[in-house]
């Protein structure tokens, strides 16, 4: 059996997290000892578990609760639960996409300024220096 203390510290959460899901119901079945305090068994551990790898997957604590109760009802609701997980799976391959666009433009941004820092280009990452010669506004190149 663990603590709060002892199952945060095992699963890398915060107590406020701990104590956050259990309230939230996605530990079902949670023990507590005779002065009422939580307790954690390998079983409880697990919904943890569970809880905190679908939070790390964006899922909202609503649809995660939604989740644990699917589970608790057994096998007839699989075909549910995974109409959940590719649903969470379609927006977490989305994200995937956006951070490649953004890691993309940082490494261009990053070459850009180690160009300006090696001599190669000169510096026009200053908005102030961006008006052209016509009075028009032009992008900072490697933006």
């Amino acid at each position: 059996m663990y603590t709060v203390k002892e199952a945060a510290a095992r699963l890398n959460l915060t107590e406020h997290t701990v104590r956050f899901y259990t309230d939230k119901g996605l530990v079902p079945n949670l023990q507590r000892d005779k002065n009422n305090n939580r307790i954690f068994n390998e079983d409880a551990i697990n919904w943890l578990t569970g809880a905190k790898n679908l939070k790390q997957c964006g899922m909202s604590i609503e649809d995660i609760k939604r989740y644990v109760d699917l589970c608790l009802k057994g096998d007839s609701t699989i075909e549910e639960r995974y109409e959940i997980i590719q649903k969470q799976k379609a927006l977490v391959l989305a994200q995937l996409e956006e951070a490649k666009v953004t890691a993309e433009f940082i490494t261009r941004k990053e070459q850009h300024y180690r160009d300006i820092t090696n001599r190669i280009i000169p510096d026009n990452t200053n908005p102030s220096t961006w008006e052209g010669k016509d009075g028009s506004l032009r992008v900072c190149p490697g933006s």
